[in-house]
């Protein structure tokens, strides 16, 4: 049967610009790889309903995902498109990440004002623990306030004479680059595990639509992505910890601060080719926690 006869794949999704611009991208991918027609199925989840309660508060990880999950799980969908980020580091019951897509810009940006350019004692606004921690481990002096809502809302949210921190792919899916005001060294300021980089979830026993995920997924940012997540399962943590990881070209960077302390552990590790390198980011992950003791 060619695939041209096949019906569409259904495709869950959140309904926000990003997630769907990035469903876009893994609709256009599989066509182009395989000839199979998809269809969006947009999905409302916690994260985006609760707008007014920070993310570590309501559950972290797993707030954007958990019903997008469900739609595969009970049916109504085929896969699942989620920025890897989102992810929780377990995987869900039933389910198997059966694409990770080329990895784009893994980096946090400042919109409204460069990190030099903010005065002192100057508001930035961010949902992540994780952001706040670094920006304060350099500019002690700046003050956080909570920052949720789609991308179009927080671009409206900058505080006067202040910034926002976004994901740069964020911003290149709706290209809108031109809003930021200054990328932040990867070396300094550690991404989120995942970030940059699209995950694509299917049925653990759908072998059809696991074989066509398999034809756009990106064998590097596989290995890269999941010696970042085997870090963060090390921790039992998601984002309620202050935690980043970032593997690329061999080396893995990571950062795990203490907000009750502010003491934060920063590391650059090589790792080994092979099946070692999970065993050295679970390792590196039980240093930076013992450092924090």
């Amino acid at each position: 049967m060619s695939t041209s006869s096949l019906p569409p794949l259904r495709l869950a999704t959140r309904g926000s610009r990003q997630a769907l611009g990035q469903s876009g991208v893994v609709a256009d991918a599989i066509g182009a790889a395989t000839g199979r027609k998809v269809e969006l199925i947009t999905i409302e989840t916690t994260g985006d309903v609760r707008l007014d309660v920070p993310l570590h508060v309501i559950g972290g990880q797993g707030v954007f995902v958990k019903e997008v999950q469900r739609a595969v799980l009970d049916g109504r969908a085929d896969l699942a498109v989620h920025s890897a980020k989102d992810l929780p580091s377990a995987p869900a019951d039933g389910l198997v990440i059966a694409a990770f897509c080329e990895r784009r810009d893994p980096r946090d940006a400042l919109v409204g004002a460069t990190l030099d350019g903010l005065v002192d004692g100057a508001t930035v606004a961010t949902g992540s623990v994780r952001r706040r921690a670094q920006l304060a481990r350099v500019r002690p002096d700046l003050q956080f306030v909570e920052l949720r809502g789609n991308i179009d809302s927080r671009l409206a949210k900058i505080p006067e004479g202040g910034a926002i921190v976004m994901a740069v792919a964020a911003l290149d899916i709706l290209s809108i680059s031109d809003r930021i005001a200054e990328i932040l060294a990867d070396d300094e300021f550690v991404p989120a595990v995942g970030q940059g980089c699209v995950a694509v979830e299917c049925r653990a026993d759908d072998a059809s639509t696991r074989a066509t995920l398999s034809s756009i997924d990106h064998v590097a940012t596989r290995r890269d992505v999941e010696i970042e997540r085997a870090f963060l399962a090390e921790l039992g943590s998601g984002c309620s910890l202050p935690v980043g990881a970032h593997a690329r070209s061999g080396i893995l960077r990571t950062f795990l601060a203490d907000l009750d302390t502010g003491i934060s552990i920063s590391d650059e590790i090589e790792l080994p080719d092979g099946g070692d390198a999970f065993d050295v980011a679970r390792a590196a992950a039980r240093a930076a926690q013992d450092a924090l003791r």
